[in-house]
């Protein structure tokens, strides 16, 4: 059984399309995750873990007017990292995390609160594509995880929907099966 991450790393090596992430609460993870898989060179292009508020600005372009208002914990904050590490990294494919690992709230946004986003190709919607908002229990560790198997799966999704018929009578070829 493959990963989430091996299955993205796939679909996009067939696909011939590149990814980029921006994290926060994540810390790395996601990238961490990806490039553990053999060949993701392939399909990743790089990460930008903007964990400071200002960062998410200064280097994803995340609207300083909505950080000011919501924090960095909130949907158009995640829609918007997704697009601008897409944009900055110049890959096909943005994800994003943000949220609240704990152990206290912040912004006002209980622990928990997780919003993960990913913008592509047929996004064509302003300030990015999909955000699934989360509501996650556990500890600090948990949460995390949690948030990068939600982003990758959110990814799979978006990647799984966009693929011809074709296309996955190739991926089935390349991969042994019928």
């Amino acid at each position: 059984m493959s990963s989430p991450a091996t299955d993205v790393v796939r679909l996009l090596t067939v696909k011939g399309e590149t990814l980029a992430v921006a994290e926060s609460l994540t810390g790395g993870l996601v990238a961490a995750e990806i490039t553990s898989v053999p060949g993701a060179s392939r399909a990743f292009r790089g990460s930008v873990t903007a964990y400071a508020t200002e960062l998410k600005g200064e280097l994803l372009g995340v609207d300083a007017g909505l950080l000011a208002a919501h924090g960095a914990v909130d949907p158009q904050v995640a829609a918007q990292m997704a697009a601008g590490v897409r944009k900055a990294l110049g890959a096909d494919w943005g994800i994003a995390t943000t949220g609240v690992a704990g152990p206290d709230e912040q912004d006002g946004k209980p622990v928990g609160t997780v919003y993960v986003a990913v913008d592509g190709p047929a996004s064509g919607i302003p300030d990015g594509g999909k955000v699934t908002s989360l509501r996650l229990n556990g500890d600090r560790a948990e949460i995390r995880m949690e948030s990068v198997r939600s982003v990758l799966a959110l990814l799979l999704r978006e990647l799984a929907g966009e693929q011809t018929g074709n296309e996955r009578a190739q991926d089935t070829e390349r991969n042994g099966g019928f």
